[in-house]
């Protein structure tokens, strides 16, 4: 659903730009003029790509942020809780203060169906508290195998990468993939890229994670996060955010600890 895909983008990325936006002046149109460039982003990606199932741009939206929480860590709980629809209509109505029948026109629904997605939205992000989750310390054992996993990965080892994880792990690919580690496509859709990649070691707001790189013109600039989680020396989840970029970039601070060669 690319035209789904680009509303979406454009409403969160009209979230990250509240703070500039002048109140004296209509939401609309400024609201139109971000979705209007990001369907030309869109058009002109979409050009230099040799399949449409490559694309990787399949941003969401986000509810308002939680005051415990930052920016980043209120973006990633909603795409870890919320599906679309959900998102969009938290976004439209408690941000934007759309009214319900503007609302479901935007996400092609009925008011009743706009209220039930509220109902459930509001319910999962109550039930859920991302609060109660610390920053992990980095451990010496958690940074030994995140830096085999980045070694092993780079060199496309990947029956290198399958001994570091457990018999039963689990995979999230956000918006593509969510199941047992060993069913799923992972490395020939990281083959497929349409664009030069790799990993590095590197922290997000704190956090430890592996970060994708994109090479640009002439350097490697961050692009997404992989988080994992351990059992013993075995990763037993493997949560990947190459499909939501835009996750990364709602975070306060991005480093990357590897030199790159």
């Amino acid at each position: 659903m690319d035209g789904e895909d680009v509303v979406q983008e454009a409403l969160f990325e009209a979230y990250r730009k509240l703070d500039k936006f002048d109140p004296s002046r209509p939401l609309k149109p400024w609201l139109f003029r971000i979705a209007h460039n990001r369907c030309i982003d869109f058009l002109r990606s979409r050009g230099v790509r040799d399949e449409a199932d490559a694309t990787a741009a399949v941003p969401e939206t986000v509810s308002p942020v939680d005051p415990v929480l930052g920016t980043g860590k209120a973006v990633e709980h909603l795409v870890l809780t919320l599906p679309p629809k959900e998102r969009a209509c938290v976004l439209l109505k408690d941000v934007f203060d759309y009214s319900l029948e503007e609302i479901a026109e935007l996400v092609d629904s009925t008011v009743g169906g706009v209220k039930a997605a509220l109902n459930r939205a509001r319910t999962k992000l109550a039930e859920s508290s991302p609060a109660a989750k610390p920053i992990r310390n980095v451990s010496p054992e958690l940074k030994q195998i995140m830096q085999l996993y980045i070694d092993r990965f780079n060199r496309r080892d990947w029956d290198g990468v399958r001994e570091l994880t457990s018999a039963d792990a689990r995979l999230n690919v956000l918006e593509r993939f969510a199941g047992k580690f060993a069913d799923a496509p992972y490395f020939f859709n990281y083959e497929r890229w349409s664009w030069p990649w790799r990993l590095a070691l590197g922290e997000v707001d704190g956090e430890p994670v592996v970060i994708v790189l994109q090479r640009g013109a002439d350097t490697w600039t961050p692009h997404s996060a992989i988080r994992f989680e351990l059992i013993g020396s075995r990763i037993q989840h493997i949560i990947d955010y190459i499909h939501c970029p835009w996750v990364l970039a709602a975070a306060s601070n991005v480093t990357v600890e590897a030199e790159l060669t």
